[in-house]
Parts: structure tokens; C-alpha cells; sequence
């Protein structure tokens, strides 16, 4: 599977100290409105711009079937490792505030499961569990969901996901999702960006 890896801002804020010092975190990106692959191209080049959070590698675009109860277009998707001294809390706001310069509404709460511009989800925050109000890392439902794992898997296929169960890889993850029980699926694989 291809990925493709895109350059870190060159400003001050990419020193060996700070980049040594923050936490590997992995997200999911998608997409069904307008141009999608534009908005998760946009939202890319947004996190790259973030302070505090450095862009280290995003897989090539899949395309997936919706999940839920809304009609709706497909799904153009993606993931990205970062590596952030952000915290949890604070990468959440950033990531949310990117949704929001894309076009995000997230003032309609029944539309949960429905069209959006862009949409960033927090996957996991290094081996460590989060959970406080309104922030679930790991993802919650990231175990039930190819259109997740199989963008992570191809560029970080051996990164640790704690659960109840123990650890698991994303590798891992995704074979035991596509061995039970695949909640949607991918259609027509990778796409470069």
C-alpha cells in the first residue's frame, strides 16, 4: 500500500529537542461532502501548520461506504501520525478548530452520523488511555472500523493500541476485524492524494 509522507514545516518549532520530547499520536481523517479528497488534503496541510503538532507520515486516500443510518455519499478517508507536545485536550480543540476553518457543523447533534465536510478524529495518544468527558482515546469504535485501520495499517502497522483485552497492534486489529466480521467496507482501495 502506498503512503505518502509529507514535509515538516521548516520553522523553529521542529527542533530535535521538541520533536524528541512529544507524543506519537495517530488520526483519522474523512470526508463526504464537496470535494472530499480536497477537505482531507486541506486537513492534512492544516495539521501540518499546527503548532506543537508535527506531521510525520499520512497514508494514501480510501474510499468507504458510510456508516449509519443517514443516506449519504461515500467516504474519501485517511490516517496520519503525528507526533505532538500538545495535550490530549488541547490536540482535540486544534483538530476540532481545523473541522470548523473546513466547514464542520457540529451544531446539529442528531446529523451525528451524517454528511460532513471534514472530520478528524484523536485514534490514540502514544500506549496511554484517555477518558474524560467528550475525549475517549483510544477511539472507542477504531477496533470496528476497516475505513480506519486500513489507512493506519499501512503506515504504522506495528503501533500499540491498549485496550481491555491488552495491547493489540493496528495490524492486528485489522486482521482480527477482517477474520470476524468487516463493519463496512473499503471499496476500491487506496488513492493517492
Amino acid at each position: 500500500m502506498d503512503s505518502k509522507r509529507l514535509p515538516h514545516d521548516e520553522s523553529p518549532r521542529t527542533s530535535d529537542d521538541l520533536w524528541a520530547s512529544g507524543t506519537v499520536v495517530a488520526l483519522a481523517l474523512g470526508s463526504n461532502m464537496g470535494d472530499p479528497a480536497r477537505w482531507v488534503r486541506d486537513g492534512l496541510a492544516a495539521i501540518a501548520r499546527t503548532p506543537g503538532v508535527w506531521l510525520q507520515a499520512c497514508s494514501a486516500f480510501v474510499i468507504t461506504a458510510p456508516v449509519g443510518p443517514i443516506a449519504q455519499p461515500d467516504f474519501v478517508n485517511a490516517a496520519a501520525v503525528v507526533r505532538t507536545t500538545l495535550s490530549p485536550r488541547a490536540l482535540l480543540g486544534a483538530m476540532q478548530a481545523i473541522e470548523l476553518q473546513c466547514g464542520r457543523d457540529r451544531s446539529d447533534r442528531a446529523q451525528r452520523w451524517g454528511p460532513r465536510t471534514l472530520d478528524i478524529d484523536v485514534l490514540t495518544w502514544g500506549t496511554a488511555r484517555v477518558h474524560e468527558e467528550g475525549l475517549t482515546i483510544p477511539h472507542p469504535r477504531m477496533h470496528e472500523r476497516a475505513f480506519v485501520l486500513v489507512p493506519l495499517a499501512s503506515i504504522a502497522p506495528g503501533l500499540v493500541v491498549p485496550g481491555d483485552g491488552g495491547p493489540r497492534t493496528v495490524e492486528e486489529l485489522l486482521r482480527v476485524l477482517v477474520a470476524t466480521q468487516a463493519s463496512e467496507r473499503v471499496r476500491g482501495g487506496m488513492m493517492n492524494a
